[in-house]
């Protein structure tokens, strides 16, 4: 490739809209333009890349027994309904008509159209297990698109459906696919991607892990031991509940003039905020009900666990008008079960002589004890885990919070979608069965800009041989020097014929505009043919992670150049 003729254009100026590191290098390098918000075109630079994770993720599919299939991007409603989504999900679910008035729909993700494919032709054992997998368009109308690639609303992404006879049959894949995943981060250049225990969402099932790059351009938090080495989501991370150890007492109410936080509570009381109860009040998507939550004092509530719980979205209540509770000093004892909803945290199982809210104008009840003053059914693990909490996995452990890109994820659906889509199977026994699913998905666009994140310098992107846009760039200064643009050009053939991927940059301008270019577009081995190393018959080859810089003779430059991109010389780079 000349890089006069690469469409694209390079630039020195930050761009005012972009605040992640992928967003800037991506736009400034020339890599994508954006057509609306959330939606992106690929520049050659670009696509050559994904182009390369998608071999990768191709071969890791096929290597565990993957059959490539293609799904449609647009599908009818009755396929969703079948599933039960269509009406489940929001916004984010993009419906229309076609010219027919059919209610139509574009995908944001496939188990429908999957189990749809497969569902008449895998009706018999003998058939499982197996799995098929896609590279497709998705449409997701995500609300807050953001970071570039890193959020989007339009985006490419790799996802794959097995379907067992048993839960040991889709354990034991799962944990192959665990490992594929974990092979395709390490050939893309970011072995530091971590596998966490994640929330199932609106994928549903019962096991999900997430493959998240921790980084500080990430979206999610997860919760790292510094012992053990559990690593969770903060969406499902369990917090160590340490009990109070506390007798009971005697229940009386206490005045409390105008003390509704748990801090001034914790203050009046001179107790720790690990002896009181709190409430948190809850609108609930599509109910009239306000939902209170009641945790102990010392704790949060996890939103997303409990919409899990839930099965809806919930938001913090902030209208109060017609609300049959007493704010600042909600009680669990006396409330209103047909008005409300009402969920306790596993936090306050078996405790005893806490203080609580009297569900009457400043005042609080003293010596509550929960298996004695209130009858409770279920107890939920809602609370949020927060860094430095102790481990609840080896109990020695430091919890540390980091941030996280989600790259991958993969989850063990049960039989969620074949059940309600009627996909059955004669087993060996000749009893009809559901098989049981799993799926796996891989954003790869944001896969690109999560390498950005993790392998930059101030300059621009450093990518890793086995995705970078090409292997080499020749950078040609001084090239109305006699000889300089004919050796320049002979060693890029050379290099061609040897199926290197070489760009070339022929356009006479000054180094230091090269040398820039250079940097934004990434590519591990830097050639920089001059006239002056030429009259020693020298060429100067680099590293664009700058570990490496020297001179070599030019008759042994193919030979430091294959050293570089191998790391041994001993063989030609594949094609």
């Amino acid at each position: 490739m000349r890089l006069s003729r690469l469409l694209g254009e390079r630039y020195k100026e930050k761009p005012a809209e972009a605040s992640l590191i992928s967003h800037i290098f991506l736009l400034r390098g020339g890599y994508v333009k954006q057509v609306s918000n959330g939606i992106y075109s690929l520049m050659p630079p670009a696509k050559r890349i994904v182009a390369k994770i998608e071999q990768i993720i191709r071969e890791e599919m096929d290597s565990i027994g993957g059959q490539e299939v293609l799904l449609p991007v647009v599908m009818p409603k009755e396929l969703w309904e079948e599933s039960g989504r269509y009406n489940a999900i929001g916004a984010e679910l993009a419906r229309f008509k076609d010219r027919n008035d059919h209610d139509m729909l574009l995908g944001m993700t496939h188990e429908e159209a999957a189990v749809h494919l497969v569902r008449n032709d895998a009706i018999s054992y003998s058939k499982y297990p197996f799995m098929i997998y896609q590279i497709q368009t998705k449409f997701r109308d995500e609300p807050r698109p953001r970071g570039g690639l890193i959020r989007v609303r339009e985006f490419t992404m790799k996802d794959a459906y097995s379907f067992h006879t048993s839960q040991e049959d889709l354990e034991e894949f799962y944990q192959e696919c665990l490992e594929a995943y974990n092979r395709i981060f390490r050939r893309v250049g970011i072995p530091e991607v971590v596998a966490v225990g994640s929330d199932t969402g609106m994928m549903g099932g019962s096991v999900a892990h997430e493959f998240m790059l921790l980084c500080d351009a990430g979206e999610d938090t997860i919760a790292v031991c510094n012992q053990c080495g559990y690593k969770a989501n903060l969406e499902v991370a369990r917090a160590n509940i340490k009990h109070n150890d506390c007798s009971e007492s005697n229940l009386e109410e206490v005045h409390t003039p105008d003390i509704t936080t748990i801090d001034d509570l914790a203050s009046f009381f001179g107790l720790p905020m690990s002896r009181f109860v709190k409430s948190a009040v809850f609108a609930v998507q599509n109910s009239s009900k306000p939902l209170v939550v009641f945790i102990r004092g010392d704790l949060e509530v996890n939103e997303a666990k409990l919409k899990k719980i839930i099965g809806a979205n919930v938001f913090p209540l902030t209208e109060h008008k017609d609300v049959p509770l007493c704010f600042g000093f909600i009680g669990p004892m006396g409330l209103d079960e047909a008005e409300l909803d009402i969920i306790f945290d596993r936090s306050l199982e078996g405790e005893l002589n806490l203080i609580c809210g009297a569900n009457k104008k400043d005042y609080h009840l003293k010596g509550f004890s929960m298996e004695r003053d209130i009858k409770i059914e279920k107890y939920y693990d809602v609370s949020k885990i927060n860094n430095g909490d102790q481990c609840c996995n080896c109990n020695t452990g430091v919890i540390e919070l980091f941030r996280g890109i989600e790259v991958g994820n993969i989850f063990q659906l049960g039989t969620k979608y074949t059940a309600s889509m009627n996909m059955e199977y004669t087993d060996v026994d000749g009893q009809r069965k559901n098989p049981i699913m799993g799926c796996y998905g891989i954003g790869v666009g944001r896969l690109m800009a999560a390498v950005i994140e993790a392998r930059h310098d101030d300059y621009g992107p450093i990518w890793p041989v086995s995705i970078a846009p090409w292997h080499i760039h020749i950078c040609v200064l001084n090239s109305n020097k006699e000889g300089v643009n004919e050796f320049a050009f002979e060693l890029y053939e050379k290099l061609k014929q040897q199926k290197y991927e070489v760009i070339i940059d022929d356009r006479g301008l000054n180094a230091g505009v090269q040398f820039a270019d250079a940097d934004l577009l990434g590519i591990p081995v830097r050639v920089i043919v001059s006239a002056k190393n030429l009259e020693a018959n020298k060429i100067e080859i680099c590293t664009r992670d700058k570990k490496i810089k020297k001179l070599v003779d030019k008759d042994d430059i193919i030979k430091e150049i294959q050293s570089l991109i191998t790391g041994d010389g001993s063989k030609p780079l594949k094609k």
